[in-house]
């Protein structure tokens, strides 16, 4: 039974390549909201298990002392594609620290769900369209992350503001919304449009605890959302990107080379997507420090806490002329 309780506000720090490290997962389940992370970021089922047993003895020690720990997510491809030994060992390994949340993505998720629901765990499957959810409903997952326009990474190009009262009406499960959000105005207006959770990336790749370098964090701080390039060039699927870190690797943002096919980029030797090219969403814009989780959870709670109430919208136009 996953503790709703635990979360001090609606939010995920979004599971990333790279990024999202042992730092980035505990200090935000300590810090009141979801910590993930891809499965293939421990590199191997033995470090995945080294992870997963060290959020669990964090975990024990953070509710120990008297404090909460929010719940923690597992992102597993559920991709045919994959590896079939890896993804029986990730699973397994999953499955023995019993995660209470798994995000599938890029696939049937159908045995990832009848697995987790042996030991109580929930299932939220990734999509980007109408036709994706549809199918992950009928797969019988527990919730949907719909990623619109403006996420980092791979992205959608559907607005929230269509995407998600679509989804809402026939689907009344639980709805994580992805998509350039980064302040508690930003999570008043997910919830507002029937949301239940908000994904955030962008916002904690420029935290203190990330795995991204300092170059990458430093960049978001100083770019504008026009910096962010949403192409398939960069990782052989549409994906958003930074155009200064192309710039960085050599690369011209207006006359990137075209990729050989899916998930086959055709990019200069030595110029690698996520390494070399970094990524961001829209929220790029609206980042201009580089605290700490603690410091952004706390600013995001006193912000969602003060975000305007829909039913003074008048107020607000007669108080802005």
């Amino acid at each position: 039974m996953i503790n709703w309780n635990s979360l001090r506000i609606p939010v995920m720090a979004a599971p990333m390549f790279i990024v999202s490290n042992l730092d980035l997962i505990i200090a935000s389940c300590r810090a009141g909201i979801i910590g993930a992370f891809p499965s293939a970021n421990p590199r191997s089922p033995e470090t995945l298990d080294s992870w997963l047993h060290a959020i669990r003895e964090a975990e024990k020690a953070t509710v120990d002392a008297g404090a909460e720990f929010a719940p923690f997510c597992v992102n597993m491809l559920a991709s045919a594609a994959m590896d079939r030994t890896a993804r029986d060992q990730a699973l397994a390994t999953v499955r023995k620290h019993r995660a209470p949340l798994i995000l599938t993505n890029m696939g049937d998720p159908r045995e990832v769900v009848d697995a987790a629901h042996e030991w109580g765990g929930k299932v939220f499957h990734d999509v980007t369209t109408i036709r994706h959810a549809e199918k992950a409903i009928e797969a019988g997952v527990d919730g949907l992350m719909l990623v619109c326009a403006g996420a980092g990474g791979h992205a959608g190009t559907l607005s929230p503001f269509s995407f998600l009262p679509k989804v809402r009406s026939f689907f009344d499960g639980s709805i994580m919304l992805a998509g350039g959000i980064a302040d508690g105005n930003g999570i008043a207006a997910a919830l507002a449009l029937g949301a239940d959770i908000v994904v955030m990336g962008t916002r904690f790749i420029a935290t203190a605890e990330s795995g991204a370098v300092d170059g990458h964090k430093e960049m978001l701080v100083t770019s504008k959302s026009e910096d962010v390039i949403f192409t398939d060039a960069i990782a052989g699927l549409p994906a958003s990107f930074l155009a200064p870190s192309m710039i960085r690797a050599g690369l011209d943002p207006q006359n990137l080379p075209r990729p050989s096919g899916r998930h086959r980029p055709n990019l200069p030797e030595g110029i690698k997507p996520w390494k070399s090219v970094w990524s961001a969403g829209h929220s790029t814009g609206v980042i201009d420090d580089v605290p700490s989780v603690q410091t952004v959870v706390d600013r995001l709670a006193e912000e969602l806490d003060k975000a305007r109430v829909p039913g003074e919208w008048r107020k607000a136009l007669s108080e802005n002329g």
